[in-house]
């Protein structure tokens, strides 16, 4: 078994769901007492989210850097950034690392591509709605088209996450909104909808709307295990 390496702590709520559900699916797939070798770099979103919000990413990047650094050190074999978000400095990482990263929006392109879908809705913070990095490696890389909400529904989704999501409140009034902005991606043709911030799933389930949703916490996860225990 391969160990995985976590840079998590944005935010710790979606971090611990990436934790849970790594060893579940390496219980699921080996039994017995198996659980997946970890090394967690937890690093302090208080920071993270002051940088993002004044634009300031070079910082970001040295932070993350150094944490993943720090990882590859103590041992591990690949790295998962736990973030939709930091992703957009994943390049600036990768750069620094000798192992690879399993970069988010490629695990959850394959899973698209699997379910032949061609035209997909994204929510997330406004930095991975309005920004290329994420959006734009779907589309370049596996010509998917990719559509956002409106600009006032961008900032909805975007203040949900950091005024409620991160800070662990679950709102019903706020899962109304989602849900409203999901059907307008719809309407505008989207197929499905990628919940692009880890802590959205915390807030919408697929047993919420009739429209598939894809949840990339769990599509990370899942693929993490895999590449963990591929010979």
């Amino acid at each position: 078994m391969k160990t995985i390496g976590l840079l998590g702590g944005m935010s710790w709520e979606s971090t611990s769901s990436y934790y849970t559900l790594i060893n579940q699916g390496v219980k699921a797939r080996l039994g017995g007492l198996h659980c997946a070798k970890i090394f967690l770099h937890s690093v302090n979103f208080d920071d993270i989210e002051k940088l993002q919000h004044e634009g300031n990413w070079q910082e970001t990047a040295k932070i993350l850097t150094s944490a993943a650094k720090s990882i590859e050190q103590a041992g591990a074999d690949f790295l998962m950034i736990c973030t939709n978000t930091m992703h957009k400095v994943a390049p600036d990482i990768e750069r620094e690392l000798s192992i690879p990263i399993l970069h988010i929006a490629d695990a959850t392109a394959q899973f698209l591509l699997r379910d032949n879908i061609s035209k997909v809705g994204l929510l997330g913070t406004r930095f991975t709605m309005e920004q290329e990095f994420y959006k734009g490696r779907i589309t370049d890389k596996f010509a998917i088209d990719v559509v956002v909400p409106n600009k006032a529904d961008q900032q909805i989704v975007h203040d949900v996450i950091y005024n409620e999501l991160c800070q662990g409140t679950i709102n019903p009034q706020s899962k109304v909104k989602y849900i409203n902005i999901i059907n307008a991606l719809a309407r505008e043709g989207a197929q499905a909808v990628i919940l692009g911030c880890t802590e959205i799933a915390l807030l919408v389930q697929q047993c919420d709307t009739d429209i598939i949703l894809y949840d990339t916490t769990q599509i990370h996860a899942t693929l993490g295990v895999e590449l963990a225990l591929a010979e």
